[in-house]
């Protein structure tokens, strides 16, 4: 939808949002959340056996700790790695544990505050005033995504709209960009979601890299002025906005969303365990203070309830799904919640392999592909099942960057690499659907 006067409007009390902020938010960065990580570490385990394996479990149970890879105790396994944050006064009880159980591990962030400061460092200014001098190789807060969207809104008005599917849980509008050249109503589209997992900062830069790039090289570059031409995109830069902001301002790992469960005094629930399709079952918990927190109900979480709507409202056109997260280096496609083929595995598996092989001839840097039960591990819930259930074709969720030397702080030199090569990769799905791959939509049971 075009802006009126009123998204004018708001886009100026944004503006001044983002201003603010400059003296009031991002101070807090400047403090670095009070050096609440200092002398935190985080330990990579490898378990070669099974017996270690619930050695481990046993172990990491019985402490209070901050799973990176995989995300929760149940999804560890033997000769798979287990990178976990453990706090400072833990730490001397862990590598003494681990010695004595003859578990190969190492640390490798001896200083998680210090890791912090490298990455998010504080600045007195930031080029945030127009769209030619947007840094879009640094981190974001929310107020000034958000402020972009409307600048970029404004600013192309021939190739962007800007609408709101809803709000979340603490009354944040959940703002999405439509690309695409306005000339056809019914064009097929594709969705990208960044930023369902709060921590996972690489991937809201992610999206406003992808929405630069298509802008700035529309007419100049023929791949993307064709798929802007023929296709619509939905860019979601930020799905989790409520636990965005919380990482942003307050608890640098925070993972969920920030709605309330008042009986365990707990927050949030895991966005991408939320979903309609084998909910809360394997991979997922339903106790409200594990990380992995299915919610009290499919769609409980507003985040999540709106994007399905709007989905499924839109299920006839929206012929690919992307999620963007981070970090393992992978392209993962359904099924998540069982060792089982897609109906359309040839045409999917075709688009992921084009997909890493784009990506790989940016930089060299090599992405397993495949399906996610039998790529990473079994899940239950997750938005990539559910999109593919309700009649999406193409389906995919991008774990970025990297394999665990930086975990979630992947530096701000990586983002542009990063972001780069992750471009090439989506443009190749894309592109995939503008040609014809054999798809009976009749074979895609309806939730």
């Amino acid at each position: 939808m075009a802006p009126d006067h009123r998204g004018a409007f708001r886009a100026s009390v944004l503006l001044t949002c983002v201003i603010i902020c400059n003296n009031v938010l991002c101070p807090v960065l400047g403090y670095l959340y009070n050096n609440r990580y200092a002398g935190d570490q985080v330990f990579k385990i490898t378990p070669s056996n099974e017996e270690e394996v619930r050695t481990l479990k046993e172990i990491l149970g019985h402490m209070k700790v901050d799973f990176w890879q995989p995300n929760s105790a149940s999804l560890i396994c033997h000769n798979a790695t287990v990178d976990v944050h453990v706090k400072r006064n833990d730490t001397q009880g862990l590598h003494t544990r681990l010695k004595r159980e003859n578990i190969d591990y190492q640390v490798f962030i001896s200083n998680l505050q210090k890791e912090i400061e490298k990455q998010s460092g504080y600045r007195s200014s930031r080029k945030r005033r127009s769209d030619a001098q947007y840094d879009y190789e640094a981190y974001h807060s929310l107020e000034e995504i958000q402020s972009w969207m409307f600048m970029m809104n404004t600013t192309h008005p021939n190739l962007v709209d800007m609408f709101s599917v809803g709000k979340s849980y603490e009354g944040r509008p959940l703002y999405v960009l439509q690309l695409g050249k306005k000339r056809r109503l019914q064009k097929k589209a594709v969705w990208i979601d960044c930023g369902v997992h709060a921590r996972e900062w690489i991937g809201p830069a992610f999206c406003q890299w992808f929405v630069k790039e298509a802008i700035s090289s529309y007419q100049y570059d023929s791949v993307m002025t064709r798929l802007l031409n023929q296709l619509n995109f939905y860019i979601m830069p930020v799905f989790n906005v409520d636990g965005y902001r919380f990482s942003w301002t307050t608890d640098r790992f925070w993972r969920k969303t920030r709605s309330k469960n008042h009986k365990f005094h707990c927050r949030g629930v895991d966005a991408n365990r939320n979903w309609k399709v084998k909910w809360c079952d394997e991979g997922a918990s339903s106790h409200p203070c594990d990380d992995t927190y299915c919610g009290p109900f499919p769609e409980s979480e507003p985040e999540v309830k709106a994007v399905a709507k709007f989905l499924r409202k839109h299920k006839k056109r929206v012929e690919a799904y992307i999620s963007i997260h981070a970090y393992a280096q992978m392209l993962l496609y359904p099924y998540s919640y069982k060792y089982a083929t897609i109906p359309n595995f040839n045409c999917v598996e075709s688009a992921a392999h084009n997909a890493v092989t784009a990506l790989y001839s940016a930089y060299g840097v090599r992405y397993r592909y495949g399906p996610a039960s039998t790529t990473l591990y079994v899940s239950s819930g997750s938005s990539i099942d559910w999109a593919y259930r309700n009649g999406i074709p193409y389906a995919f969720a991008f774990e970025l960057r990297d394999t665990g030397y930086f975990g979630f702080l992947l530096p701000e030199s990586l983002i542009k690499p990063t972001c780069t090569e992750t471009m090439r990769a989506v443009k190749a799905i894309a592109s995939g659907l503008l040609k014809k791959c054999k798809t009976d939509r009749e074979k895609f049971p309806y939730i």
